[in-house]
């Protein structure tokens, strides 16, 4: 049956930063609607952001798409031409290789849910705008560096003692 039950699917808190900067996402979690369902050729998750919580860094694809839509509450999302308020029903579009760097934010004191969908490439890089990293995937998984390559270090992670 193509309905997808929502109480059936798993949700994943976090994200995949490297270091103490995916501690920043414990009010984040995220369920995949495509992938067990047999869809290739987009990505589609559901994100629930509890007060306070953001989506990710503020970022920007080369090669994909995103699109966004509120189903929930209320995110505030943060770009390069400032700060917007998305409540349900409205919707931010992101086309690849557009260098404007962005994220929503859940500033209420209510949880917030959206939908994001994005195109699937064989590979990937994206550029964070508030620090000096990108990460890619080369079809293996991602590899974060600085915007030029190099390794990130122990500092720029948050990692350092």
């Amino acid at each position: 049956m193509p309905k997808i039950d929502l109480d059936t699917l798993k949700w994943r808190t976090g994200s995949g930063y490297p270091g103490k900067l995916g501690q920043m996402f414990d009010g984040r979690s995220q369920t995949a609607l495509g992938d067990p369902h047999g869809l290739t050729q987009f990505g589609v998750n559901l994100v629930r952001l509890a007060p306070g919580a953001m989506s990710s860094l503020r970022h920007w694809h080369m090669q994909q798409d995103e699109f966004a839509i509120v189903t929930e509450g209320e995110c505030t999302l943060v770009d390069d031409h400032g700060e917007h308020v998305l409540q349900v029903g409205d919707c931010a579009a992101f086309p690849a290789g557009d260098a404007n760097g962005h994220h929503l934010i859940n500033k209420t004191d209510a949880p917030a849910t959206f939908l994001v969908v994005g195109s699937r490439t064989e590979t990937e890089t994206a550029f964070y705008s508030d620090l000096d990293m990108m990460v890619t995937d080369e079809g293996n998984g991602f590899a974060f560096t600085r915007q030029n390559g190099s390794p990130l270090t122990a500092k720029e992670i948050g990692d350092d003692q």
